[in-house]
């Protein structure tokens, strides 16, 4: 089966098993993943996304997914699972960049995230979180000395009136702004 994979001279071949050791790394992959916790994950959740493989004609190069590979590898798994696309050199490239940085943009909505992590009843195991990172999340405690936020402080940090200390002028945000 092939289909376009929504971009222009991309294809998507489909989804295999393919072994390990028809596998090459991205050449120049800048992003330096913890394989260390891939393989943490890997063990307690197995293989639960997919690979991205160009198929090149002559070899199977990784787009997205260089440190799940180097983790299965290392956790002595003989296959990955892949989903394998056909495109330019300019594609890849800009595949991989997009793998590396689009999830380094999002953020998290901390309630949700000690909801979630709060669930989880202390066995973290595969998920990439330390129990002091949860603590953390989880008691917000400001440390001793630490004053609240308070809307007075804010507002003297920031006064509506400003004065120049070279000729002692007054003026507004709103007229600095000008």
């Amino acid at each position: 089966m092939s289909e376009t994979a929504g971009l222009p001279g991309t294809t998507y071949t489909g989804t295999r098993d393919i072994p390990l050791d028809k596998l090459t790394r991205y050449p120049g992959n800048p992003r330096r993943g913890d394989v260390e916790a891939i393989r943490a994950s890997l063990r307690r959740h197995g293989q639960y996304r997919s690979l991205v493989v160009r198929d090149t004609g002559d070899a199977l190069v990784v787009l997205a997914g260089n440190h799940t590979s180097d983790a299965l590898r290392a956790e002595g798994r003989s296959t990955a699972r892949c989903e394998v696309l056909t495109c330019d050199d300019d594609t890849a490239r800009r595949i991989n960049l997009a793998d590396n940085k689009l999830a380094e943009l999002g953020y998290y909505d901390e309630d949700d995230l000690a909801a979630m992590l709060a669930a989880l009843d202390g066995d973290l195991d595969g998920t990439g979180w330390s129990s002091q990172e949860v603590t953390r999340l989880l008691t917000a405690e400001l440390p001793e000395g630490f004053a609240a936020f308070d809307e007075s402080i804010a507002e003297a940090l920031s006064p509506a009136a400003h004065t120049c200390p070279e000729c002692g002028h007054t003026f507004t945000a709103a007229e600095a702004a000008k």
